[in-house]
């Protein structure tokens, strides 16, 4: 048991989010993401699981550790409705509150289509998949750094 950390994150998560590198992306599945095939060509090669949580409740607890890049436009990343781009569904209203908590101001998700998020995701450091089960619940976080301390 650990004090001031979020019991939701598992040891294997943990050792993923601590061994990224700034500038590596981490994507978050929902259960009908193809996690398994896509997790196999990333940096990690196995898929994670955070299956008991939806992913808005998986972006809160990953988003309390990992920061989010503050140098590029695309620190976090949606996939986007098929046929219907700018429509943004309540899953990713609710992780877009969540980066926003976490970041304590508003920071807007970019877009990416579906066939082109598969591609950045095979890309990525790791795949978590999680218990969502309503569609769009995907998403590519960017890890940013942690300044020193008295910097700004």
């Amino acid at each position: 048991m650990l004090k001031n950390f979020d019991n939701r994150l598992n040891a294997e998560v943990i050792q993923v989010l601590r061994a990224m590198g700034h500038g590596d992306t981490l994507v978050l599945a929902d259960t009908n993401f193809p996690s398994d095939a896509i997790a196999r060509q990333t940096t990690t090669g196995q898929l994670l699981r955070m299956e008991n949580l939806t992913t808005a409740e998986a972006a809160e607890a990953i988003l309390s550790v990992l920061p989010l890049d503050t140098f590029v436009p695309d620190h976090a990343a949606r996939m986007e409705v098929v046929g219907a781009p700018a429509e943004i569904p309540p899953v990713q209203h609710e992780v877009q509150a969540a980066i926003d908590h976490a970041e304590g101001q508003p920071r807007p998700m970019v877009s990416v289509e579906r066939f082109a998020f598969y591609e950045a995701a095979k890309q990525a450091y790791a795949v978590i998949q999680t218990g969502e089960r309503r569609f769009y619940g995907c998403f590519i976080f960017r890890k940013g750094v942690i300044a020193p301390e008295g910097a700004k």
